[in-house]
C-alpha cells in the first residue's frame, strides 16, 4: 500500500473523529489565520478610510520609527524586567505548591487547599484590579492602615515607580500560582508509586524522594512550561498592567502590549502599533525556538 492509500484508509476508518475536527479547524481558520492578512499594514501608511488595498506601502518605515523612538528603550526594559521577575519569582511557586500538596495525606484537606488557591484564577483582572486598588488605597486601604498604625507614612502604591513592578508581580502570583500548579499536580500523579515504595525501603526521606524521584519525573513538564513562558516573555501581562497603571508610572510600567494599545487605539497609529505587535510576535517565536534548542542541549529533552 502506498502512502496516499494508507492515509485514505485511516481517514475512512476514523471519519467520525475527523468530522469532529471540522468546527475547530474552521474556528482556527477564521479567527486565527485569516487576521494574519492584516499584518500587511505594518508595512503601509495605513489609512482607515482608504483601506488595506489603497493605503501606500512604506516598507520598513514603521519598524525604523519604532527602533528610533525615545520610548523603545524604556518599554523594552520594562517588558523584560517584569517578565524576568515573573519567571524567576513566580515560575517555581506552582511547582512547590504541587509538591507540597502531593505530600498531604488527608484528601479532604488537600481538596480544600486546592479549591482555595484555584479560586483567584476565575476572577477577572477587572475585579482583581479593583480589589487591590481598594486594599492598597492611601486613604481607606488596609495596607496603609497597618502602616499608619505602626507609625509609618501612607504610600500611594499605584503612583509610585518604586513599588509598581512589585505590585504587578505579586498580583499575578496571587491570581495564577494555584491554577498553574494543576499541570504539575497532574504530572506528579502520573509517576509510578512503586518508585516511592522502593525508595522508602531504601530509607529515603521525603525530601530525598522529592529530589531523586519527583523532580526528575516532572522535569519534561517543567521544561515545557518554562519554554512556553519564555515564548511569552514580551507579553508581560498587558491586560493586568492596563487596569493597574496610570501615566505616573509609565516609567516603570509601560510595556510593549500597553504601548501598542496606546498607540493603536488611543492615538490611532494603526500601522505603527501593528509593526510593534509583529516585532513582539517574531521575538517571541525566536525565543521559543531558542529555548527549546537550549533545553535540548542541556537536558537532552525537547518539546518537539
Amino acid at each position: 500500500m502506498n502512502k496516499g492509500n494508507y492515509w485514505i484508509s485511516i481517514v475512512k476508518r476514523n471519519y467520525d473523529l475527523y468530522l469532529l475536527l471540522i468546527p475547530g479547524l474552521v474556528f482556527l481558520a477564521i479567527f486565527k489565520y485569516t487576521p494574519i492578512y492584516g499584518l500587511v499594514i505594518a508595512f503601509q501608511d495605513f489609512n482607515i478610510f482608504r483601506g488595506i488595498g489603497e493605503s501606500p506601502w512604506v516598507g520598513f518605515k514603521q519598524f525604523e520609527r519604532l527602533f528610533a523612538s525615545d520610548d523603545f528603550g524604556n518599554i523594552m526594559t520594562n517588558t523584560l524586567l517584569i517578565s524576568l521577575y515573573k519567571i524567576v519569582i513566580l515560575f517555581p511557586i506552582p511547582i512547590v505548591i504541587a509538591i507540597l500538596l502531593n505530600e498531604v495525606g488527608r484528601m479532604w484537606f488537600k481538596r480544600t487547599i486546592q479549591t482555595i488557591i484555584y479560586l483567584p484564577h476565575f476572577l477577572s483582572w477587572v475585579i482583581i484590579a479593583g480589589l487591590f486598588v481598594n486594599i492598597m488605597s492611601p486613604q481607606t486601604g488596609i495596607v496603609n492602615g497597618l502602616i499608619s498604625y505602626f507609625g509609618g507614612e501612607t504610600i500611594n502604591f499605584f503612583m509610585d515607580n518604586h513599588y509598581f513592578r512589585s505590585i504587578i508581580v505579586a498580583t499575578a502570583g496571587w491570581k495564577e500560582a494555584g491554577w498553574n500548579a494543576i499541570i504539575f499536580i497532574a504530572a506528579i500523579a502520573g509517576l509510578d508509586p512503586e518508585l516511592y515504595e522502593a525508595s522508602k525501603l531504601d530509607g529515603a526521606s521525603r525530601i530525598q524522594q522529592v529530589i531523586t524521584i519527583t523532580l526528575p519525573g516532572i522535569a519534561s513538564t517543567i521544561i515545557l512550561m518554562l519554554i512556553l513562558r519564555i515564548g511569552n516573555v514580551l507579553e508581560a501581562g498587558t491586560e493586568q498592567i492596563l487596569l493597574l497603571y496610570n501615566p505616573t508610572v509609565y516609567e516603570t510600567g509601560d510595556v510593549i502590549g500597553t504601548y501598542i494599545y496606546r498607540m493603536g487605539l488611543t492615538s490611532m497609529e494603526y500601522s505603527f502599533s501593528t509593526a510593534v505587535g509583529l516585532f513582539e510576535s517574531v521575538i517571541g517565536f525566536i525565543l521559543v525556538i531558542g529555548g527549546n534548542t537550549l533545553a535540548k542541549r542541556v537536558t537532552g529533552k525537547s518539546i518537539w
